[in-house]
């Protein structure tokens, strides 16, 4: 999620789990950033990069309704390894909307990634909050998780982040709390019962999601780690009502076991950050694994919407 600093000021903060070269790579290597590089759905054609102080990054990006949006990114600074600045979202019509500044830090083989989006007023500032959540652009950072990840070891993964106006303590207790995570949790339009719950390292729930309709669900949740305050480690299967696994009712192929982790990060004493990743686990065909890849666009609607339930319920809180 963009976080505001100063008024005119949006900030990103990411964590990845490679080292800082590879990821200065990623973000460098044109053929490597059109891997990454837009929402989900968005592709990019690189015309020329020319990564020094005066030089250009002239691309043009493809959105998934077919309209291109061409792209004049002028590098300010460069420090290999540590810092980029540039400016953001010119054309061959208008000038750059905002400055960037990158810095890139490295601590036990991770990456920090820390930006910071200047533009001319307040007013500019909050227009282009808007508009990047709308148009999903904060996907980026959680495209460029998943592809590190695949190139360092193979597997695909779905990432998301956001940040939330609630204490790291806080935050932990909306996660494990029945009481407050079936308030917020279920898809857009689906309630959540639990039927058994037993949250804790080696527990397990059992629950029901109805939705419109009285279309019902049921799904099954094995906990593997929970680390208080920063971490939840669990597997979750769709089942029937017997709590016997079936599949997706509306998704035969989807994988029959994910694993889910869920990070949570303090970005100050009021904010905290949730990272989610998830990932087939167990047995895997081709077809599941190709399912899972097809759908990290639901994926992340899904969790926008459970993420929007979640900051209002913290209104409430």
């Amino acid at each position: 999620m963009v976080v505001k600093s100063k008024s005119n000021e949006l900030r990103i903060s990411r964590v990845y789990d490679a080292p800082i070269q590879v990821v200065w790579d990623a973000w460098c290597d044109p053929a490597q950033a059109s891997k990454w590089w837009g929402p989900r759905g968005f592709t990019i054609t690189t015309h020329s990069k020319d990564l020094k102080p005066g030089g250009h990054w002239d691309y043009t990006m493809h959105g998934p309704d077919g309209v291109d949006y061409p792209n004049k990114t002028k590098y300010l600074e460069v420090e290999p390894c540590s810092k980029l600045v540039y400016d953001h979202g010119a054309n061959d019509d208008h000038g750059p909307l905002f400055r960037v500044t990158v810095l890139f830090s490295e601590n036990n083989g991770k990456t920090q990634m820390d930006m910071c989006m200047t533009l001319p007023t307040p007013e500019a500032a909050e227009e282009t909050r808007k508009f990047v959540t709308k148009a999903g652009g904060n996907a980026t950072w959680d495209r460029l998780a998943e592809y590190l990840e695949k190139s360092s070891s193979g597997k695909e993964a779905f990432v998301i982040n956001r940040s939330f106006d609630a204490p790291l303590e806080t935050m932990f207790e909306l996660w494990t709390n029945p009481d407050h995570f079936s308030k917020w949790l279920p898809p857009t339009g689906f309630e959540m019962q639990f039927i058994k719950c037993d949250i804790k390292p080696g527990g397990k729930t059992f629950y029901c999601m109805t939705g419109a309709g009285g279309m019902k669900m049921h799904g099954r949740a094995h906990y593997l780690e929970i680390e208080k305050p920063h971490r939840i480690v669990y597997t979750q299967q769709f089942c029937d009502e017997n709590e016997k696994l079936a599949r997706h009712p509306m998704a035969p192929t989807w994988p029959a076991t994910m694993l889910t982790t869920v990070n949570l990060t303090a970005e100050g004493p009021e904010q905290t950050r949730v990272t989610i990743t998830s990932e087939c686990h167990g047995d895997t065909t081709a077809e599941e694994l190709a399912a899972f890849v097809q759908e990290r666009g639901g994926m992340t609607q899904g969790w926008t919407g459970s993420f929007d339930k979640l900051e209002e319920h913290l209104s409430h809180h």
